[in-house]
């Protein structure tokens, strides 16, 4: 007669599960006023060029970006970003495809921020 063979009950060690990252993705309203019209000032310049409108606007807004990043002086950012919502609601005013009330307000509400 062959023996039983009986396994012995090996524990598994348990995993533990990963902490889960809770960080809260930065909005509107926790950020800093200048990080706020910065932000604004980059999305501005990505549907400027995104559209093709107002190569002059464009570059002003680009170099006031590099002026900020130096110096910390937000004052040009806020500027180019008033001029930029004028252009957007002259194209909102001829219908232009991807400029939306929702987008011009989210800047209008950036530049209250000063």
């Amino acid at each position: 007669m062959a023996k039983k063979v009986v396994a012995e009950k090996v524990d598994k060690p348990v995993k533990k599960a990963a902490p889960k990252k809770t960080s809260t993705p930065k909005t509107s309203s926790s950020l800093s006023p200048a990080e706020t019209i910065e932000a604004a000032s980059e999305t501005s310049l990505a549907k400027l060029r995104e559209l093709n409108l107002d190569q002059q606007l464009q570059s002003e807004i680009d170099w006031c970006l590099s002026s900020y990043r130096n110096d910390g002086n937000p004052v040009g950012l806020y500027q180019m970003v008033e001029r930029a919502i004028n252009v957007f609601k002259e194209e909102q005013a001829k219908k232009t495809k991807g400029v939306t009330p929702k987008f011009v307000g989210e800047l209008e509400k950036a530049l209250a921020t000063r």
